[in-house]
């Protein structure tokens, strides 16, 4: 009885603190592309948590279309991101929720299912994950729109010259320059009674070429921009993982090298490299003197 109470006391505490936190939040951003999947609103994911916030009562918006005092204070919202944790037979999501200064505010429960169609799958998990939204009584309390700008002030990093010795330089500089002349005639003209000549001093053509541009050894790079529909997934290694498709058959193997994100990885025929690029795995090898560059679906 005393576990149940503790559990229940703990969970209205969390719900309470969650709630004063995001009262200082006036809107919540939904992106139109999370940086778990590869296209636009993929599986519908952004409309429907933005059609969850609103229905609980947040001020949601796309982080395409800000207010203007969003735009002018980013600190008024917070960034929702959806958390992707599935598996091969199950999808996963978490709902974070993360400030202007990159700090998570809130998580949500995790959701799931084991729905094989990624649209129900995912639309069954995000619900489920919101749920926990469900007990926050949100109101604005206009706390962030109090928050200032830092001003950074110079005004005692800089030196203050002697006056005196700056107008001494000046007049020296001053006394040279009436001294000297101009080096930049094209023609240098003297004469007197005993001698005149002039000196031409146009500039004439050289005869140093540019040189000219190596071609490089190798073949132009091509890039394979074809989707690979299927999905990989990763299963962990003693030295890296092992990619397999949904028979399951191990399509490639990965290992590990000293740089994060970037493998060193073997098919049956062809060795080469994998790395994450712009969100996106990326398969480089060679094929016949040309680099190639194929896009993986790879779930880890």
């Amino acid at each position: 009885m005393k576990t149940i109470i503790a559990i229940l006391v703990f969970f209205i505490m969390g719900s309470t603190f969650a709630q004063a936190d995001l009262n200082d939040y006036k809107y919540i951003i939904v992106p139109k592309k999370f940086d778990a999947f590869r296209n636009v609103n993929e599986h519908q994911t952004s409309t429907l948590i933005k059609y969850l916030f609103a229905g609980k009562g947040f001020n949601a918006v796309y982080d395409d279309s800000l207010p203007e005092d969003l735009k002018l204070n980013r600190c008024l919202g917070v960034v929702a991101s959806l958390q992707d944790d599935s598996s091969m037979f199950t999808t996963k999501t978490i709902v974070n929720l993360i400030d202007c200064n990159a700090k998570t505010v809130y998580s949500s429960m995790q959701g799931s299912s084991k729905e094989k169609e990624y649209k129900e799958a995912y639309n069954i998990a995000i619900r489920e994950s919101m749920r926990s939204f469900n007990n926050i009584d949100y109101a604005y309390n206009g706390t962030s729109s109090k928050s200032e700008p830092i001003t950074v002030s110079f005004k005692n990093d800089v030196k203050k010259l002697d006056e005196s010795k700056v107008e001494k330089e000046s007049e020296v500089e001053q006394v040279k320059a009436d001294v000297q002349p101009s080096n930049n005639a094209v023609v240098v003209e003297e004469a007197t009674e005993s001698t005149q000549y002039y000196k031409n001093n146009a500039p004439v053509d050289s005869s140093i070429k540019k040189a000219e541009k190596e071609t490089p050894a190798f073949k132009k790079l091509e890039i394979n921009k074809s989707i690979v529909n299927d999905i990989w997934y990763a299963q962990a290694t003693s030295n890296g993982f092992q990619l397999v498709d949904s028979t399951p058959k191990i399509r490639m193997n990965l290992l590990k090298s000293s740089t994060d994100n970037v493998f060193m990885a073997k098919t049956d025929a062809k060795n080469g490299m994998v790395y994450q690029k712009d969100g996106s795995w990326i398969f480089e090898y060679y094929e016949n003197d040309k680099l190639i560059q194929e896009e993986l679906n790879i779930k880890f």
